[in-house]
């Protein structure tokens, strides 16, 4: 942290939330808004994190199968698909703030009924809503950045720009220590409440707290660029990219065969209307998302790269959890662990994952953002190696997740990092948005993938797949690592007045 990150904040009063106006303004101290800033991350990790360690147990509560499950991953992705885009343009527009607040509302709602919920489709209705947690990282990036305008303004914008990296990787920290965290309390819950759904209120209580705890202290963002939302751009951008994933997930699936008119029809739909939202962005002006960005090399090769780490992060976060959780007695494969061992067996990937994170701005430094980049896919690519080599042996099977987590770390934050830098200050909620928009989308395209390869793998009659289904994805995985390497080599620092002209 830097001198200037213990200024008091400004901040709009709560009856205008308008700038500029006589006694509009209070101070909030720094540590404050850091410490909220945590919460919220704490909170949307505790929301991705807590479901991993109970889906083994919710094949037998609520009576579906291993496949079934990958919808959770894929409805929760493509609702974040949907909220995105549309919050983060919002949080520009009316205050990073007043939308966060909406936002944590919804996440809630949505963590609501998922406690409430006693079979599948409820469960699938709230991990939609809880979908929204995407739009916190935008939002919260929006007001730490708009922090940074008076240090830039005295012309020190290379200690801002160090202190924005190092924020964004703080964030990352928190939104991973916040998955452990749901990871480990849902998985205890589990274990000493004889209720089967009892963990499912985990996100419910980190919600309702961040919200509590976030409501007056959060300032609201000073600078407003005005403008609109580009309703017929989200709506488009939803409708294809949602057509292509049901697709994606449902193809190979009884009555959705590949050659099948239904699968065919939402492939080629959803490519037809995903075109279509590009025409109308480029002929927009004002465009949800300013597709001409796209034209630029380093824009390309980040965006590339996140959906290659999240491909994989996303497409195995089901399969190694019931991997885990399948006895290997019952199954012949499998680690055997109950919902609070799961939980424990995942840490170490996601320490490991804080570690890179909280590693990535100095290796950043030393090495580059580029190889930076190729060193994340790369570890992600030996990690899931040595998974499918030593699935049989539980600390090397480990082992293998932590190595893959450092390589997650690294490229979390790269890519959160560096689509910030690319556009201009007044958009700063769209770039960080574009990226969690490509982060769902990868994690839409693995899970899909997974859900397809669990499918085509389970006999008839049988909730669990056969072991082909994970070796399958798990080489499938190592393949798009190392994909993802070969195009963190196209990167390069974009020239000091790129940030500029990416909005023009």
């Amino acid at each position: 942290m830097t001198d200037t990150d213990a200024r008091p904040l400004r901040n709009p009063s709560r009856s205008t939330g308008e700038p500029g106006k006589p006694g509009a303004n209070r101070a909030t101290p720094a540590t404050a808004v850091i410490a909220s800033v945590v919460l919220v991350e704490l909170s949307s990790g505790i929301t991705q994190g807590f479901l991993s360690p109970l889906l083994r147990g919710l094949t037998d509560t609520l009576g579906v199968t291993a496949a079934d499950l990958n919808w959770i991953s894929v409805a929760n992705l493509l609702a974040s698909v949907a909220f995105t885009p549309v919050l983060s343009r919002m949080g520009d527009l009316h205050g990073h703030r007043r939308v966060l607040r909406w936002n944590l509302l919804i996440v809630l709602l949505g963590s609501l009924l998922v406690g409430l919920s006693r079979d599948f489709g409820t469960l699938l209705a709230g991990q939609i809503l809880q979908g929204a947690f995407a739009g916190f990282f935008p939002l919260l990036v929006g007001i730490l950045r708009n922090r940074r305008r008076g240090d830039e303004g005295t012309g020190d914008g290379t200690a801002a720009e160090a202190a924005s990296r190092r924020g964004i990787s703080v964030m990352v920290a928190a939104l991973v220590a916040g998955m452990a965290f749901g990871l480990v309390a849902s998985g205890f819950v589990a274990r000493t409440v004889d209720s089967p759904t009892a963990a499912l209120w985990v996100p419910a209580v980190a919600t309702s707290l961040a919200l509590a705890a976030t409501w007056r202290l959060l300032p609201e963002s000073d600078h407003r660029p005005g403008g609109r939302i580009d309703w017929a751009g989200a709506i488009l951008l939803c409708l294809g990219l949602t057509a292509i994933m049901l697709g994606l997930g449902l193809g190979g699936t009884p009555g959705w065969e590949w050659s099948s008119a239904r699968t065919l029809g939402c492939l080629a739909g959803g490519v037809l209307v995903t075109a279509l939202w590009v025409r109308v962005e480029l002929r927009t002006a004002e465009p949800m998302i300013d597709v001409r960005m796209f034209r630029r090399r380093g824009v390309v090769a980040v965006s590339l790269v996140t959906l290659t780490f999240t491909f994989c992060m996303f497409g195995l976060l089901v399969a190694n959890a019931v991997f885990m959780g399948t006895s290997r007695t019952e199954e012949g494969y499998g680690l055997g662990l109950d919902p609070f061992a799961i939980a424990l067996a995942t840490l170490p990937n996601l320490l490991a994952l804080t570690l890179g994170a909280l590693l990535a701005p100095a290796v950043a430094a030393a090495v580059t953002d580029r190889l930076t980049l190729a060193a994340g896919s790369l570890l992600m690519a030996a990690g899931y190696a040595m998974v499918l080599a030593f699935h049989g042996e539980q600390a090397l099977f480990l082992a293998g997740t932590a190595v893959a987590g450092l390589g997650t770390g690294f490229l979390q934050h790269s890519t959160r990092t560096l689509a910030v830098e690319c556009v201009p200050r007044d958009r700063t909620s769209v770039g960080s948005g574009i990226n969690e928009l490509l982060i769902n989308i990868g994690g839409s395209l693995g899970a899909a993938a997974v859900l397809t390869v669990f499918a085509a793998h389970t006999p008839a009659g049988r909730s669990l797949p056969g072991l082909g289904a994970y070796t399958v994805s798990w080489t499938v995985c190592i393949l798009v690592s190392l994909v993802g390497a070969a195009l963190a080599l196209l990167y390069r620092t974009p020239k000091t007045d790129d940030t500029a002209e990416a909005g023009r």
